[in-house]
């Protein structure tokens, strides 16, 4: 009989390139697998995959009275299960994922995608941050396997929990070089979430210099703030609002663009330490991208650079970069080369050989 892994989420699974690709990979070698998330108000229909997937409705959907609601609900529905490993996707799904595998006599990974206590709508409230410390103090040490998503991460972790942590990096399938269209359709691209902390304030600003149009593909908390700030700066000519976008789609969308927009505000341990999906997104269409200056993105600039770094999120220093890349056919050129060389190393297929290899010794 196969074995039963399930993956637990706090998002609504449309968007989440990271849990698809574990879930596929896993499913494709031969585990069992359901994917289980939340239903939101706006969520659209899931597509069809060749895992399970399950999305619970809440009453509350933001706040404490959400995170108490949905771990109750995810608790108990574990307990329905027949399970033989439970995957905790950060600290929000540990708590109901260590008990439910405990009763059920399962395995505990960790999949730590963010340094969860470190992100900013946490650091600034000392009690919800005294909260999550807790919970990872008491229940993260205690997961069978445990990886995150950068080797600075993994090391941190690994001395404060004082159990080894791998790395499987947020990187996208590879695309072969003759598979993507290089006609680009001349716009700037930013995909990721409408957050605090990603400079999308000062890109806005920075369009008023910059001869091209910038797209955004996501929504977030700065949804309606950031629509106003172009509207009020008479900028919906040069700021296109994509919403969101589907990874199908994204995929589409992606290496049509001419720049790829990677910042951050240093705003906690979690951003600075990161490497994001979008990083790796870039190289694998082969488009040069504006990235912050933290540093993951600095050592894998080092070698072969794909990016022209910034120190900061400033507009001057986003439009100086841009301008470089714009005007500079040889710079632009040379680190396309070097997107297609490393797209074949940090691609999926070979992030993909270590989560299997992980798992199959649990």
């Amino acid at each position: 009989m196969r074995k039963h892994i399930v993956i637990t989420v706090t998002n609504d699974l449309t968007y989440d390139q990271r849990m698809q690709k574990t879930a596929v990979s896993l499913s494709m070698a031969g585990y069992a697998v359901t994917l289980i998330g939340r239903q939101l108000p706006q969520s659209i229909a899931l597509s069809d995959k060749p895992y399970q997937q399950t999305r619970l409705r809440c009453i509350f959907n933001q706040g404490k009275l959400f995170y108490l609601e949905y771990n109750l609900r995810l608790f108990f529905f574990l307990l329905r299960l027949k399970l033989d490993i439970v995957c905790a996707v950060d600290l929000d799904t540990i708590v109901p994922s260590y008990f439910a595998a405990k009763i059920k006599g399962g395995k505990l990974v960790y999949d730590a995608h963010e340094y969860f206590t470190e992100v900013p709508e946490v650091i600034n409230r000392p009690l919800v941050k005294k909260t999550w410390e807790w919970v990872e103090r008491t229940f993260v040490p205690k997961a069978d396997l445990i990886y995150t998503v950068s080797p600075t991460l993994a090391k941190l972790f690994s001395e404060k929990y004082h159990h080894p942590v791998g790395v499987i990096l947020n990187a996208p399938l590879l695309i072969e070089e003759g598979r993507i269209e290089q006609q680009h359709s001349s716009y700037i691209l930013y995909q990721g979430a409408l957050n605090e902390g990603r400079g999308i304030e000062a890109m806005i600003d920075a369009m008023k210099q910059i001869d091209m149009p910038l797209w955004l593909a996501g929504e977030g908390d700065l949804s309606a703030s950031l629509r106003k700030k172009v509207k009020d700066q008479n900028l919906e000519n040069k700021v296109i609002f994509l919403g969101y976008v589907s990874p199908e789609k994204l995929k589409a969308i992606t290496p049509q663009a001419t720049i790829g927009i990677n910042l951050l505000e240093n705003k906690g341990l979690s951003y600075y330490y990161s490497l994001s999906n979008k990083y790796f997104d870039y190289i694998q269409a082969r488009i040069p991208q504006v990235c912050i200056a933290f540093p993951e993105y600095m050592a894998l600039n080092e070698n072969r650079p794909v990016a022209v770094l910034v120190k900061d999120c400033q507009p001057d220093a986003t439009i100086e970069a841009i301008s470089r890349l714009l005007n500079d056919k040889v710079l632009y050129a040379e680190i396309q080369k070097n997107c297609d060389f490393w797209a074949g190393k940090l691609n999926w297929q070979n992030e993909e050989q270590k989560l299997l290899q992980w798992y199959e010794k649990l």
